[in-house]
């Protein structure tokens, strides 16, 4: 039997084994009896399986959050394209890796490599003309670097594999560094809020290989935990004027445009509302491409997307 492709060139033609990383695992009722429900990952994406057969046997074999090696072939289902699983197991890492198995191959990850998105970073903080803003940057980088590099954006929405939080700060910042000239704002400002208006989530989701929301990020939501988290460490910086800290706060607390959105204040500086317009900007414009991307139905226009609440349309 054949290799399957990576998810991203499946097809429901599809029919061979392969290694993935089953990020969710849940038993299920169906017309016929229970059944396995999954979602499989690899470096290009996710999809849906489903095993029917000996469920009560293979549902000890592995568990959510571990790789596997399964047997499938594709079928679409209601327009859309999963896998329907006959033989599932966790890896063997000694014996699998003689077959190729490797871990990296199973992680979604950002397009672009991370040590060249690392370096972009490392250059913007270096640009920032005003030395305390500066400084607290470098420390964010220094004490923060590990997670940062390779921390996903959200756990389904917008940006959500490895790097994803990093990819989409740099988008930000080359749109805000844009605006910031065009509109006469704030530069530095601006790129302190692209790089801190997120920092939350390096506690409010946990992430292995798998992405899950933390208790204290569930409780207070990253805004929150990225405001104090951010208000320590300027507390820590000698001198570090108050004025200049209570516009970063402000730029952290009101990324999310208004208060409905989840924001405690909405946007009261020309920095915070264009940091507020670009933050949603990129979000939906990463979750408009993966929909057309990901969309495998007839016709120019897409199905419907419940967050963006419309069809969209795909270029021919």
């Amino acid at each position: 039997m054949t290799q399957l492709p990576r998810i991203a060139q499946l097809t429901g033609a599809a029919n061979g084994w392969g290694y993935f990383l089953c990020s969710k695992k849940e038993l299920r009722s169906g017309k016929s009896g229970n059944y396995l429900a999954v979602v499989l990952q690899d470096i290009s994406g996710e999809i849906k399986g489903k095993v029917f057969q000996d469920v009560e046997g293979l549902k000890e074999e592995f568990d959510a959050g571990e790789f596997v090696k399964i047997q499938a072939r594709g079928n679409l289902f209601n327009q859309r394209l999963e896998l329907v699983i006959d033989k599932i197991r966790r890896i063997d890492a000694q014996r699998d890796a003689l077959e190729g198995f490797r871990e990296e191959d199973c992680i979604p990850c950002a397009p672009r490599p991370i040590d060249d998105m690392w370096r972009e970073l490392e250059a913007h903080i270096a640009r920032v003309s005003s030395p305390p803003v500066r400084e607290l940057l470098t420390r964010v980088a220094q004490t923060q670097g590990d997670r940062l590099r390779i921390w996903p954006a959200a756990q389904t929405v917008h940006h959500a594999y490895r790097g994803g939080l990093l990819e989409h700060v740099l988008k930000i910042i080359d749109s805000v560094a844009f605006l910031a000239d065009a509109y006469g704002a704030n530069r530095d400002l601006l790129v302190a809020g692209a790089i801190l208006h997120d920092i939350g989530k390096l506690e409010e989701l946990s992430y292995g290989v798998t992405t899950d929301y933390s208790v204290e990020g569930n409780l207070l939501g990253h805004i929150t935990i990225g405001a104090a988290m951010v208000r320590d460490m300027m507390r820590e910086i000698p001198d570090f004027p108050h004025d200049l800290s209570v516009r970063i706060e402000h730029l952290i607390l009101s990324h999310h445009g208004q208060k409905a959105m989840g924001s405690p204040v909405e946007p009261m500086t020309v920095e915070a509302f264009i940091l507020a317009a670009v933050d949603d900007l990129d979000a939906r414009i990463h979750q408009v491409r993966k929909h057309i991307e990901a969309d495998d139905s007839d016709g120019p226009f897409t199905a419907y997307h419940r967050r963006l609440e419309r069809v969209l349309y795909k270029p021919s």
